[in-house]
């Protein structure tokens, strides 16, 4: 379900699973209360994955803690790094993806060409097999469903992501792969890769991690839409 990745005085790294709820429901123990039950105190979730989407999550072991982190996001201070592979040519190789986001059917959500309001994700491709290429995703903000979207937006529904037509996989190809922040004046970096999933584990896909993308944060990001 989760694994601890770092237990630090204030605040763990837990790495979810896919296909974890992130809620309790249906009479079963969400990532957080297991964490809780698991762990033996309580806990301060102070964002959020999909139940399809596996990585890294931050969570606070205070009020306190939570109410710094919850700062630092709404200013934009925590960096959050996703890796998602899709078949198909994208309508573009890197850049923005920029619009405002409303609710569609069957709980999905579009994306408008308005920008009142928008969800911005910037992101890199690299091709990793014939028609399949694998996404470095940099979500400037946190809107629900945004990086499912933002990919299926520009063509290139996620892998495994059947609510946004992507195709049948033994997993949805999204996962918080990275986390860079500053918290009360120490810098911290948390990374990991998935462990789950065919594609993810194609030599190609680690050559790229390891040669081009260990380092999110030094990226030369593009910096105009």
């Amino acid at each position: 379900m989760y694994q601890v990745i770092s237990d630090q005085p204030d605040f763990i790294i837990i790495s979810k699973s896919a296909y974890v709820h992130f809620h309790s429901q249906d009479g079963s123990a969400g990532v957080i209360a297991q964490a809780e039950a698991d762990l033996g105190y309580k806990l301060y979730p102070v964002h959020r994955l999909d139940t399809p989407t596996s990585g890294l999550l931050i969570v606070a072991k205070s009020s306190q803690a939570a109410n710094v982190f919850t700062k630092m996001f709404t200013e934009h201070k925590v960096q959050k790094y996703y890796l998602a592979i899709a078949c198909g040519k994208p309508k573009k190789k890197q850049g923005w993806i920029i619009g405002d986001m409303a609710k569609s059917r069957r709980s999905m959500y579009k994306l408008l060409r308005t920008t009142e309001n928008p969800a911005v994700t910037l992101f890199f491709s690299h091709t990793i097999s014939q028609g399949m290429r694998m996404y470095l995703l940099k979500p400037l903000s946190g809107k629900t469903h945004q990086l499912r979207v933002a990919l299926a937006s520009i063509g290139v529904p996620i892998l495994g992501d059947q609510l946004y037509g992507g195709e049948l996989s033994d997993r949805c190809y999204l996962h918080a792969y990275s986390l860079h922040f500053t918290y009360l004046e120490q810098d911290y970096i948390f990374q990991t890769p998935s462990l789950f999933g065919r594609q993810f584990m194609l030599p190609e896909c680690q050559q790229l991690l390891v040669n081009q993308w260990q380092l999110p944060d030094d990226l030369p990001w593009p910096s105009k839409r």
